[in-house]
């Protein structure tokens, strides 16, 4: 018995741990995708910018299904994405307790993943078209607008999370309604906010490139309209089948959302099924 909260708290870390490699990995493609399309230099670059935040939108949902159903995705349900972790939290399908070790985990993968780029493609990844990938308003658009673009755009994710998840055998489909919800995201507000909609994705490149002055922006908007999208959807009031739920701190849960499927852990949720949410 005594033993019982050690062994929790290490699965829990370990859990936060795949949190880290899964940020560290989406962040270093993210950027390896826009210095490719992005640097004029390079073979595939792509001079339009409408038609490459398309690529990059379609490739980032495909990079975020994939990483979902990875292994490490699996074992911590793929978040990768603070505002995902907080929604989850909220819908009472994740424990409160691994919510701030999740969220430490993938701001730290977001930098790692960032200047791992920069090591790995070297000067291109910090030239001012490439920028670290740092996501950037259109100038016209004023802080409010980029704010509540921001918000409803993670708010819409989490809806879909909770769609998804509430019809029977959804959480086979989520990962790839997140992805394809977060290729959406960026293809229509990829050029007006940004279309971040995850605090992981922007914070890395934002510091490395000294591109601070919205940032709080991207850190704020997205959990807020994660938070919101949590609350729209209980008042919606969808049910899930009911499934077992997990006995262990440790035991695994399926993938699903951007940004990951949330686990259950025995007290949490019971009527929920056990999902992930998006990246």
């Amino acid at each position: 018995m005594g033993t019982r909260p050690s062994v929790a708290q290490r699965l829990s870390l370990a859990r936060a741990a795949d949190e880290f490699v899964l940020a560290t990995v989406m962040l270093f493609i993210a950027v390896t995708a826009v210095r490719w399309l992005r640097d004029p230099d390079s073979a595939l670059y792509v001079a339009d910018l409408d038609v490459a935040i398309a690529v990059i939108g379609a490739f980032s949902g495909a990079v975020l299904t994939a990483l979902i159903l990875t292994a490490p995705g699996r074992r911590s349900g793929g978040h990768m994405n603070p505002a995902v972790t907080v929604s989850l939290w909220l819908m009472g399908a994740f424990p409160g307790r691994r919510v701030l070790p999740y969220v430490l985990a993938q701001l730290a993968g977001s930098a790692a993943g960032s200047g791992l780029a920069r090591l790995v493609w070297g000067r291109p990844v910090a030239l001012p078209s490439v920028g670290y990938a740092a996501i950037r308003p259109a100038p016209n658009w004023q802080p409010v607008s980029v704010f509540l673009a921001e918000a409803g755009g993670m708010a819409a994710i989490v809806l879909v999370v909770g769609f998804v998840v509430a019809r029977s055998h959804g959480t086979r489909l989520l990962p790839y309604a997140v992805g394809l919800s977060v290729a959406l995201v960026i293809a229509l507000l990829g050029t007006r906010s940004g279309g971040s909609v995850n605090p992981a994705r922007q914070l890395g490149p934002a510091v490395l490139a000294g591109q601070t002055e919205d940032l709080w922006i991207y850190l704020v908007a997205p959990v807020l309209g994660a938070a919101l999208g949590a609350r729209l959807d209980r008042l919606l009031g969808r049910r899930r089948p009911p499934v077992r739920v997990a006995r262990a701190e440790g035991s695994p849960s399926p993938a699903s959302a951007g940004s990951s499927a949330p686990d259950l852990a025995q007290g949490h949720a019971p009527h929920q099924k056990q999902t992930s949410a998006p990246g």
